[in-house]
């Protein structure tokens, strides 16, 4: 198992734009797709106030390549995403991290 945490800091102002696409779109087309998420969390006290912070769950790093290569160009979303960005980005940066759980984890 693999877990990727991914975090979006959004442009200014833009935060609700990025909870929303996440919420009303991207939940539901990663669903249909099989693509399992662990949580989302916005930042409570600390300095990433204005991003949102996820886990994906892979079975290797094979089956994350087959299914985000899905994601990126399925209809819905590449739809999804022209008409957030109408008024222009609503993500500034994304960072992304793979990660492996230890023997003594809980998260096998």
């Amino acid at each position: 198992m693999i877990y990727e945490l991914r975090v979006y800091t959004a442009m200014p102002g833009r935060l609700p734009d990025v909870l929303a696409r996440f919420r009303d779109h991207t939940v539901g087309i990663w669903n249909r797709l099989g693509i399992r998420q662990l949580g989302y969390w916005t930042t409570a006290v600390g300095p990433d106030s204005n991003a949102l912070t996820y886990m994906l769950v892979w079975e290797s790093l094979a089956d994350r390549e087959v299914k985000w290569g899905r994601f990126v160009v399925d209809p819905e979303w590449v739809e999804v995403r022209k008409a957030s960005e109408a008024a222009g980005p609503i993500v500034a940066n994304m960072a992304s991290s793979f990660l492996a759980p230890t023997s003594f984890s809980p998260a096998k």
